[in-house]
Order: structure tokens, then sequence, then C-alpha cells
């Protein structure tokens, strides 16, 4: 029965480790989803700030409007 319980440790061993990495792959998507939401608030920013850009340069007469 040794090697029942040398399995069984193994088993554990393995699903702890297996719950970790679950838990690491928890943190890394709910911090990609952070980064993603700052990508497009940056991404949103910088249109306005192209498009207010727009406007001034038609009113400077910059570029042809």
């Amino acid at each position: 029965m040794a090697t029942d319980s040398a399995i069984l440790d193994h088993l554990w061993a393995i699903r702890a480790t297996l719950e970790q990495q679950s838990e690491d792959l928890r943190e890394i998507k709910g911090r990609l989803g952070i980064l993603g939401q700052q990508y497009a608030s940056v991404s949103n920013r910088l249109d306005r700030m192209d498009d207010r850009i727009g406007r001034i340069e038609v009113r400077l007469e910059l570029v042809e409007g």
C-alpha cells in the first residue's frame, strides 16, 4: 500500500499545482482586462484629440476643410 500512498501524494501535489496555476491565470486575466480598458480609454482620448486638432487646423486654414 506504500505505492498507493505515493501515488496519492503525487496526485495531491499535481492538484495543488493546478489550483495555483488556475489562480495565477485568473489574476493574469483580470490584469489583462484592466489593461484592455485602459487602452480603450487612451485610444478614445487620442481620437478626440485628433478631431480637435483637425478642427483647429481648419479654423487656422492650415488645411482645406
